[in-house]
């Protein structure tokens, strides 16, 4: 029997001990070449390394984090409804990997809040935290960076406390405006973010935007949200108001998903009728069937900056700059085309 089908029905795990028996060494031995630092041949590494992938051997990183003085831990919060937070956590780990830190995730669901996720990673003793788009109150979140290192990513504050990376909503927003006003289109609407943080950010960069357009009188906001379906909600009710505008600015591209979906069920050309934008150019953006004109966030830089405020942080950089804006571009898909009227 291999070591491989030795691991089906309940078997042992495989211990160092199992991976120096195979491979004729040492414990200690094993224990160098596992954690890849300097002292074995390179003909035993192979022969350790073998042994370790016969036996399915997988090192106990949780033991290891704990024999550490410092676990080196950098607990990130996310949403998952949020498409963006995905690409986000790939930066992070990505840039925790280049620093030597662990990441450890802690999710936000519709039945499980922000708060239940930061005591979680608070209860793993991270070291710092990097919360993508978090939406306690500022008191709160000023409260928690006094007792830890923390980095909000995606939303703007004035806690001194706080180190912050996000992107220029303004400058986003303004982009937006004006490729639809170069389109032709002067019937654009805005759905928002709901209760998001960043919802009023946006807000208030869109009508700046249709103001300096002379756009200002026929700005309107449509009540959304986060998701898809709040898209999708949002655009029925501008399509049961009566004439519809000709074109969108959905708060993020989930919300522009739910938006396309609304107006392919009503038989509404996308972009022939309406044009619609969303923001984040996130991986849902790219897929051929969407194929969406968005706002994008340059996701690599902002998750390399929170990972690098938060080392720095952490070996007391008293830097007291901690506010980070990221400039955003226009990325040009499929769901925006000059207007018809």
């Amino acid at each position: 029997m291999t070591g491989r089908s030795a691991r089906g029905g309940g078997a042992k795990r495989p211990t160092l001990e199992d991976v120096a028996a195979r491979a004729g060494v040492s414990r200690a031995l094993v224990s160098i070449v596992i954690r890849g630092v300097a002292g074995a041949s390179e003909e035993t590494r192979e022969r350790v390394l073998k042994a370790a992938d016969e036996l399915g051997y997988r090192p106990d990183t949780r033991a290891r984090l704990l024999a550490r003085n410092s676990p080196r831990l950098l607990g990130v919060t996310f949403n998952v409804q949020h498409a963006f937070h995905t690409d986000l956590i790939e930066g992070i780990y990505a840039a925790a990997d280049d620093s030597d830190y662990e990441v450890v995730l802690s999710a936000l669901t519709p039945r499980r809040d922000e708060r239940r996720a930061v005591e979680t990673l608070l209860g793993y003793r991270c070291d710092a935290l990097i919360m993508l788009g978090p939406e306690s109150p500022a008191t709160r979140l000023d409260e928690l960076a006094r007792r830890v290192p923390l980095i909000a990513v995606g939303r703007r504050l004035r806690e001194p406390s706080i180190d912050l990376v996000h992107t220029d909503e303004e400058a986003g927003m303004r982009q937006a405006v004006d490729h639809l006003v170069k389109l032709g289109h002067r019937d654009i609407a805005h759905i928002d973010g709901g209760r998001s943080p960043k919802a009023t950010d946006r807000r208030r960069a869109y009508r700046a935007a249709m103001r300096r357009h002379g756009l200002g009188g026929s700005a309107r906001i449509v009540p959304g949200g986060q998701t898809a379906e709040s898209g999708a909600t949002a655009a029925r009710l501008l399509l049961d108001g009566g004439e519809p505008p000709t074109a969108v600015i959905a708060y993020d591209d989930d919300c522009a998903a739910g938006v396309l979906d609304s107006l392919l069920r009503a038989g509404v050309s996308v972009p022939g009728d309406v044009s619609v934008i969303g923001f984040d150019d996130s991986r849902l953006s790219r897929l051929s069937h969407v194929n969406l004109t968005t706002i994008g966030q340059d996701a690599g830089r902002m998750a390399s900056l929170a990972v690098e405020r938060a080392v720095a942080r952490l070996s007391g950089d008293g830097r007291t700059d901690r506010d980070f804006v990221i400039s955003p571009h226009l990325v040009v898909r499929g769901t925006t085309a000059s207007c018809r009227t």
